[in-house]
């Protein structure tokens, strides 16, 4: 028996993602657990960094305006996610992770670059190698939504499979599942990444982490998490 395929991202990625897993066969349901708003914000000059420090999609996605006095600068990227929308936007990316930004210093560590990071109001703290210095700039900011009641009864009767795409998908889900009373040990979660995998924390059913940080290898985990 198959079972029922979760996805809980913002638009304009969860219906993507939907469409997506309906036709590889998946039963998928889902809703967004928190939107996305751009924050007013000022670039500081485009001369005092070698880069820019990228962690997510949503930072091309709402950046607006202030992005264009930072063009041509780099960009280090989280993700391929990432990447393509810097691409999307006129940026040449320089550098792709494979696992947090952490790890994108960690890859250029032994170099002097002065990093400009674009993010979101909340953000993972990082520990730049000797010669590499960040300053921050927000440019969005994240506001939580209820898990539909259609989403939360079919997740609370049946369980399933959840797709975890950021962070803080895996922080609201663990929110909902508190606030709705359900019961986690008939969830298994899929998730883009370790980090994601580690913030979803314990108690449920299994955890399990795609082989790369892409959409296509996460949805091969699901669907056969689903069949099995």
């Amino acid at each position: 028996m198959m079972r029922n395929l979760f996805v809980f991202r913002p638009e304009p990625g969860l219906r993507v993602t939907l469409e997506t897993a309906e036709a590889s066969g998946l039963d998928v349901k889902g809703c967004s657990l928190f939107e996305v708003r751009p924050v007013e914000w000022s670039a500081p000059p485009r001369n005092d960094f070698d880069a820019l420090l990228v962690g997510s999609s949503n930072v091309f996605r709402h950046g607006g305006f202030e992005l264009e006095k930072l063009e041509g600068l780099p960009v280090y990227a989280v993700g391929e996610a990432t990447a393509e929308g810097a691409r999307e936007k006129g940026f040449m990316v320089t550098l792709t992770g494979k696992g947090g930004l952490q790890n994108v210093l960690d890859d250029v560590a032994g170099r002097d670059l002065a990093f400009l990071r674009l993010a979101g109001e909340k953000r993972v703290s990082l520990t730049p190698p000797p010669g590499i210095s960040i300053e921050t700039c927000v440019v969005y900011r994240t506001k939580p939504l209820e898990m539909s009641p259609s989403v939360s009864k079919l997740l609370r009767e049946e369980g399933g499979v959840v797709l975890l795409h950021s962070g803080e998908a895996a922080r609201r889900l663990r929110e909902e599942c508190e606030r709705l009373g359900i019961d986690r040990k008939t969830i298994t979660i899929a998730a883009l990444g370790p980090r994601i995998a580690g913030i979803a924390g314990n108690g449920w059913e299994a955890v399990h982490t795609a082989g790369q940080p892409v959409d296509a290898e996460l949805l091969v985990l699901a669907k056969a998490l689903c069949q099995g």
